[in-house]
């Protein structure tokens, strides 16, 4: 039951799918025809795609105030992004990994509530927006997809040794990097893996170029819609905020020593060159002192024969029962919950932090007294009742920062793996381009 990433916002998907949608319409009217654009391994990237993909962020890159780069070079940038995507779903099917209907359900449904609509309601909102549920679930279906792909392949495989962690502790110590945020923007100028001393002599110029163009005042997100080929570059380039332990180790080296404002010299490294502005920065400065709450919980599913007004009822029956002290919690938690982490455990969750859990989980939590037990309420999870057994403010400890420094340090690392994960994907797959 720990916070797992959002995987996709809903204003964004309501503009790609509605694009889709568009397009996909002309095209059942007969009055367009679609056509592949790239042939990618077994798969293709058809220009319906691409189509939907620059009519929905040339409407995203307006609305910020973006200056468009020159169709060509936005189109060539979708269309990479989509090669990109087709590779990782191929990938994807290869190992068999999946997206379950009912993790697409619950995901959908966390959206809704973020967004204040009834799940139930969703296609009927979407359909005002001229959005095709279907359409819009399968959308949310690759992204899920994409998103488990990267930490099966990449976050999963990222070694921490401890003498890593020993020797991030002690700069820690002496450092105050750590203890401030940054909001990063960047443009990478990615290199092949056996790249010619030509290239990257080319390379490096053409990334010379861009800086010298960012330090004279050109828009920086701009370069990045129309040089960069890291996967934020139709995002402006824009990391946003990151603690600086969190960041790559050659960013945090270079932010350290730059103002809000500033644009770095290209820096090299395994994926290629990197600009870096840094946008603002803050000092966070927080003692290690932090409320942690001991709480306990029942968990029940839905399933084909239980639907949700069931499994709410089942568990308000069950919640009145121990409030009135006929049944004991920890029993019927051993008993009946569906947690296979703290079911065994009487429901007992143990001492937590802020962040442990997911958002409707931690906000029915803190809403309780001591000792008070919540009523019936839904996560993605499935139903819970819940009860706050105490609450207590603890100094962090030497586990706990290790543990930190272990996640901060795999964080670091995240973002270069990535990178050189695709592009050895992308190297080694086969593309044709048909236009």
């Amino acid at each position: 039951m720990r916070r797992f990433l959002t995987i996709a916002l809903f204003a964004a998907l309501f503009a790609t799918q509605g694009a889709l949608a568009q397009t996909r319409d002309i095209g059942s009217r007969g009055d367009l025809l679609d056509r592949i654009a790239v042939v990618v391994n077994d798969g293709v990237v058809l220009q319906s795609q691409i189509d939907a993909q620059v009519t929905a962020i040339t409407h995203r890159l307006r609305e910020q105030a973006t200056a468009l780069p020159a169709p060509s070079v936005l189109r060539q940038q979708i269309t990479e992004r989509l090669v990109l995507q087709e590779i990782q779903l191929q990938r994807a099917v290869k190992i068999g990994l999946r997206v379950t209907d009912e993790a697409l359900n619950n995901a959908i449904r966390d959206i809704a509530q973020q967004n204040k609509i009834e799940f139930t309601e969703l296609p009927t909102a979407l359909a005002r927006e001229g959005i095709v549920y279907s359409e819009y679930r399968e959308q949310m279906r690759r992204e899920m997809t994409l998103s488990m792909l990267r930490q099966r392949d990449v976050y999963a495989h990222i070694y921490v040794s401890p003498r890593e962690i020993d020797q991030f502790l002690l700069r820690q110590s002496a450092d105050k990097t750590g203890d401030s945020s940054y909001n990063v923007s960047h443009i990478l100028l990615a290199l092949p893996e056996a790249a010619s001393p030509g290239q990257l002599e080319a390379v490096e110029k053409k990334a010379h170029e861009i800086r010298d163009r960012a330090v004279k005042g050109e828009d920086f997100g701009q370069l990045a819609v129309s040089f960069s080929q890291a996967q934020t570059a139709l995002d402006r380039g824009l990391l946003g905020w990151r603690k600086g332990n969190e960041l790559p180790t050659f960013m945090a080296d270079v932010v350290g020593k730059m103002e809000a404002g500033d644009v770095s010299t290209p820096v090299r490294t395994p994926s290629g060159f990197h600009i870096i502005r840094l946008n603002e920065k803050k000092s966070d400065n927080q003692p290690l002192i932090v409320e942690q709450l001991h709480a306990r919980h029942i968990l029940i599913k839905t399933n084909e024969l239980q639907d949700d007004e069931t499994v709410r009822g089942r568990l308000q029956t069950i919640r009145d029962r121990i409030a009135k002290g006929t049944d004991d919690f920890a029993a019927i938690a051993k008993a009946i919950s569906e947690d296979p982490g703290s079911g065994a455990e009487g429901g007992d969750l143990g001492w937590t932090t802020p962040g442990t859990f997911v958002p409707e989980f931690e906000a029915t939590l803190q809403k309780l007294t001591e000792n008070e037990i919540s009523q019936p309420f839904r996560t993605q999870y499935g139903w819970h009742v819940a009860q706050a057994l105490g609450r207590r403010s603890q100094d962090m400890s030497t586990d706990e920062r290790r543990r930190r420094a272990f996640e901060q340090i795999r964080s670091s690392k995240l973002d270069e793996e990535t990178e050189l994960w695709l592009r050895r994907m992308r190297d080694e797959a086969y593309v044709d381009y048909r236009s």
